[in-house]
Order: structure tokens, then C-alpha cells, then sequence
């Protein structure tokens, strides 16, 4: 005779999390450390950490395929020299958008001003996903200007590609509204807030000459000071503090 089987037990149900609450599960359980936005940027804020899930730790990319262009680092001059507005909306234009978003990608960021891959104009590319495959949410912003900001701010982690190995807490606006040009010349308005704002907060510094480290309070930099020292001895003579 054949033993009569027990009954199989249920499968056990895992509790079902919201979905941000499981991607910041997920965040935590493969990358130890805290993931911070990547533009020029790279913040610790929730939506921080999910750009970590699609943008990792910034790397220096070295020369890349299809482009002359390479990221520079601090203290180099370009970073601190006045940036011309764009009068030419042309072709080469164009081309130095695409690179710049080829850049960014091999480096695993979110953002990058053409200053920094010394390009002394005043353009910014950014994706707020991090990732070439959603091309969709790219975004070109060529002679750009806050008009308004918000009174309320808040203070987020950011790190830039350009300061390679540190991270600060830097206080921003919450929203901005913003007037700036497409690459055809075209007249753009946008309100920008959360996340997207930091990051264009962030680019938008880089084409005033101001980098992140100029924002942090006295006790976060007293943090990156050491690393900040070694930028500065590897740059060399010829650097614009």
C-alpha cells in the first residue's frame, strides 16, 4: 500500500512591500555603502539612492571611444574660468552634446557642464536615470539662468566627477524655475524640483566657476579637506583653487 501523503504545507509568502520600500531594500542589500547622485553630480536622498541602482559609483573613464573630450579634474583651471554663452546653434553644437552624454555614461553619471571637459560654454547635459538606454530622459540646456527659486531648501549628499573618491552634504532649493535655450536656439521655461533640481543646481554651479565643495559648511569640509589636498598635489603647478 502507498503511505497516504501529508498534506503539502503552503509556500511561504514573503510580506509585500511597497515598491520604494523594496528598491530601498534592494539599495541597501548590494551596495553597502550609501549610493549619492552623480552629476558633474553624483544625493543620499531616497531618490538618490535609486539613481545608485542605475548609476554606480563614478569612475574615471579614461579616453572614450568616440570622443576627444575626457572629464577634467579639480583644481584645473577650466573649472573656474568664465563660460561663454552659445550664440552658434549649429551642428558642432550638437556634436558636443552627444559627447558629452557619451562621456557621462562611461563615467556612470547622471549629469555634466561643459566646463568639465574643458569646453569654457555655458551648456549642461544631464539624464536624471543614469542609464544610455533611456535615452527618453535626456536633457540639453544650452545658456541657462534660474529666475526663481524656492524660500524652503533642503541638504542632500552629492559628490561631483570631477572630485573623484568624496561626497558632501550640500544645501539646495527645493524647486527653481528655469529659462534656457534648446539646441535648435528654441526658447525653454521649466519648473524643475526634487531630484532633477538638484542635479540641475549642481550643473548650473559648474557654469558659474563654483564647484560643490565651495558650498559645504565648515564642519563637511573639514571632511573632504584631505582628499581635496590630494587633488590639488596630483593637478600640480598651474591650478585655480
Amino acid at each position: 500500500r502507498h503511505r497516504r501523503q501529508a498534506a503539502a504545507s503552503p509556500p511561504m509568502r514573503m510580506p509585500r512591500l511597497p515598491i520604494a520600500a523594496a528598491l530601498l531594500t534592494m539599495a541597501h542589500l548590494t551596495r553597502p555603502a550609501a549610493a549619492f547622485a552623480r552629476c558633474g553630480a553624483t544625493g543620499g536622498r531616497t531618490r538618490g539612492l535609486f539613481s545608485g541602482l542605475f548609476a554606480h559609483q563614478e569612475v574615471d573613464p579614461g579616453q572614450v571611444e568616440g570622443t576627444a573630450l575626457r572629464i577634467l579634474k579639480y583644481p584645473h583651471p577650466a573649472l573656474r574660468a568664465e563660460n561663454e554663452e552659445v550664440t552658434e546653434f549649429d551642428a558642432d553644437l550638437k556634436r558636443l552634446s552627444r559627447e558629452m552624454f557619451k562621456v557621462m555614461y562611461a563615467a556612470q553619471g547622471v549629469g555634466l557642464a561643459a566646463p568639465q571637459v574643458g569646453v569654457n560654454k555655458r551648456l549642461m547635459v544631464y539624464n536624471p536615470e543614469g542609464d544610455e538606454r533611456k535615452w527618453v530622459s535626456e536633457v540639453v540646456l544650452v545658456n541657462p539662468q534660474i529666475v526663481a527659486r524656492s524660500e524652503g531648501t533642503d541638504e542632500e549628499e552629492e559628490g561631483c566627477l570631477s572630485f573623484p573618491e568624496m561626497s558632501g552634504v550640500v544645501e539646495r532649493n527645493k524647486w527653481i524655475k528655469v529659462e534656457a535655450q534648446s539646441l535648435q536656439g528654441k526658447k525653454i521655461k521649466k519648473k524643475f524640483q526634487g531630484w532633477e533640481a538638484r542635479i540641475f543646481q549642481h550643473e548650473y554651479d559648474h557654469l558659474d566657476g563654483v564647484v560643490y565643495p565651495d558650498r559645504l559648511k565648515k564642519e563637511e569640509r573639514k571632511k573632504v579637506q584631505g582628499r581635496l589636498d590630494e587633488l590639488v598635489a596630483d593637478f600640480g603647478d598651474g591650478g585655480a583653487l
